[in-house]
């Protein structure tokens, strides 16, 4: 398994630990990490990654995790491990994940998934923190002027922002990259570009995220960078991936 994407920076030292460029890693070996780095939840508990007898609801899936500090892995697949991975690398993200989504199943009446839980769900399979010292460039990503961020201002995007995927899901199609590949994002005003300094500040930041439209989209590929082929300021005019703005009628 190649994990040279650019998606994986952040996490090489795990990788390399794991050695997951060689086979799928056992419940223990995550577990050994977890403890050596005394990864917790929210609650404080420590968290551990164990092998469920049957398929939980998403509701049964988080509360299992805020009670317990356990998270349902199955160990067979890269999608699980590569949540795991993200526990491991950014714990105060993903304990407020858990910990938001602990308080928004509490206020909902039925079993019907709200607003607020649909963005963070998103932020946990899909999400990507832009990490940016000027928020002007953060703005022409929400508002898709790629061309000009991408391309325009591409050496200012390579020195001010920085990009951190760490939704699983997205992490798990980085395996065998293709250009739509589309990530959402959180936005993250920082003058440190380094993502374990932020990772608190994006567990804050959640708090303000109330609906899955607050999260901009992003194709990943057109990161400069991050696709070979972005190097020619024509990728960036596909339209059927890099899509403009809406344009609302009066």
């Amino acid at each position: 398994m190649s994990f040279e994407h650019p998606a994986f920076s952040p996490y090489r030292d795990l990788i390399a630990s794991l050695d997951l460029a060689r086979a799928l890693p056992s419940l223990d070996a995550l577990n050994a990490l977890a403890a050596a780095r005394d990864t917790r939840q929210a609650r404080g508990l420590p968290v551990r990654f164990f092998q469920p007898d049957g398929r939980l609801s998403a509701r049964d899936y988080e509360s299992h995790i805020l009670q317990t500090g356990q998270v349902p892995t199955r160990a067979n697949t890269w999608h699980d491990v590569l949540n795991a991975l993200v526990w491991l690398r950014f714990p105060h993200f993903k304990a407020a994940l858990n910990a938001a989504h602990g308080l928004a199943i509490a206020d909902e009446r039925d079993s019907r998934r709200g607003r607020r839980r649909d963005a963070l769900t998103v932020l946990d399979e899909s999400g990507v923190w832009v990490i940016s010292r000027d928020p002007a460039l953060q703005t022409l990503l929400i508002n898709r002027a790629w061309q000009p961020l991408f391309w325009e201002q591409r050496q200012a995007v390579e020195t001010k922002m920085r990009f951190v995927v760490v939704g699983h899901a997205l992490l798990e199609k980085t395996l065998a990259p293709y250009p739509a590949m589309t990530g959402k994002c959180l936005m993250l005003v920082a003058e440190m570009l380094d993502s374990e300094a932020v990772d608190t500040q994006a567990a804050t930041e959640l708090d303000t995220i109330d609906t899955p439209r607050q999260l901009a989209p992003l194709p990943v590929q057109g990161i400069p960078g991050w696709d070979s082929a972005n190097a020619d300021g024509a990728y960036y005019t596909n339209q059927n991936i890099f899509r403009p703005a809406a344009i609302n009628p009066p």
